[in-house]
């Protein structure tokens, strides 16, 4: 079990879990594994058996898992290799108007390399737009679940757009990974980017699911490890962590489930009164998310309030380099009130739960008082 206090913030970083942490230490000194000796192939068949665990988990072939430094790099080396290998003359990316700030910054890049971007909007649910027109695209991208409501997105009906269109489609499922089934061959998608450190394993590792018929433009040269897709010194030991943590995520997936979900309908309970909108009640979510704005609140107050009962949490995404912002998601939805985020993982008890449930009334009450 970590040492962290009430976390509440499992969709930020999942604490390391212990099989994963101890498959790592275990390893021993590690080789290059590009090298030609005895300890370099050792290194390379632990780093090519972690890709095979991750790949029989996320329903790919392990030459479609190319393993990256986490889920910032997956999802740039997706969206800008796919455009930069797209046919001349399509220029246009579609993207869902939540999306992740690491979509968001790199769609912003290549609007500045000459692409064009369509985002699509959503509802007050944050459920994006399935009235999507690829016909003129280059390329696409949606989230599997929305990182900071923990609504899931329709996937499905993008991917069947994009397939129409003969578009190819970049997922990002970094945030539903280990929490609801993620299969990348039956979603549709031409890449799908996720992270170990969202299941549980270790931050800095992740992997872009790349189809075999995709046609890719690398941003690292170097050695052409990963098909000339990733060049770079494979992480094993990173590689090791990340296929423990997922397997042990999937092994439990329904279990958790049921044991997040009865926490979450506890939360949103408590949470209810005027003034206080709980975001996708009409919407799928994931189990152990509740997402909640709050009007007449500062958002700063909201959390730091919490902490002050020793719980952790966020008003929305970690990846704004620790400076509170207006959520753009929040925007998007045309919703009002101060977001916050509480979201839960393997590593949550009942007694967490208890604390929190009886914290937050008192909580948004004085957050509000204090605007």
């Amino acid at each position: 079990m970590n040492d962290l206090p009430r976390y509440f913030d499992h969709a930020a970083t999942s604490p390391l879990r212990e099989r994963a942490r101890e498959a790592m230490l275990t390893l021993g000194p590690l080789a290059n594994p590009a090298s030609t000796h005895r300890a370099g192939q050792r290194a390379s068949a632990l780093l090519e058996e972690a890709r095979e665990r991750i790949a029989a988990c996320v329903d790919a072939h392990p030459t479609e898992v190319v393993l990256l430094s986490g889920g910032t790099e997956a999802v740039n080396l997706g969206l800008k290799g796919l455009w930069l290998s797209r046919n001349q003359g399509r220029d246009a990316v579609v993207s869902a108007a939540i999306e992740h700030a690491a979509t968001m910054d790199s769609l912003e890049w290549l609007e500045r390399q000459g692409a064009t971007v369509h985002t699509v909007g959503c509802s007050p649910d944050s459920v994006t737009h399935t009235d999507v027109d690829l016909g003129s695209a280059a390329m696409a991208t949606i989230s599997w679940a929305n990182n900071e409501t923990g609504v899931l997105q329709p996937v499905e009906p993008w991917a069947a757009a994009a397939d129409e269109a003969r578009v190819p489609l970049h997922v990002d499922a970094i945030a539903a990974l280990g929490h609801v089934p993620v299969a990348f061959r039956a979603s549709g998608a031409t890449c799908m980017s996720i992270a170990a450190h969202k299941v549980g394993g270790p931050v800095g590792a992740g992997a872009l699911l790349v189809s075999r018929a995709a046609k890719l433009t690398p941003l690292l040269h170097g050695g052409g490890q990963q098909r000339g897709l990733r060049s770079g010194t494979g992480d094993v030991a990173g590689a090791i962590g990340f296929a423990v943590a997922l397997e042990d995520a999937l092994a439990e997936l329904e279990q958790e489930r049921l044991r997040l979900s009865a926490f979450a309908a506890r939360i949103r309970e408590a949470a209810k009164r005027p003034g206080v909108r709980i975001t996708g009640e009409t919407a799928e979510r994931l189990p152990g998310t509740v997402h909640l704005t709050v009007d007449g609140a500062n958002a700063e107050a909201l959390t730091f309030l919490l902490d002050g009962f020793d719980i952790q949490a966020s008003n929305g995404s970690a990846c704004t380099a620790g400076v509170v912002q207006e959520s753009h998601v929040v925007r998007a939805m045309g919703v009002s009130g101060a977001p916050l985020r509480l979201s839960m993982g393997w590593s949550t008890t009942e007694q967490d739960a208890d604390a929190l449930v009886k914290a937050l009334p008192d909580v948004i009450e004085r957050a509000r008082a204090s605007r």
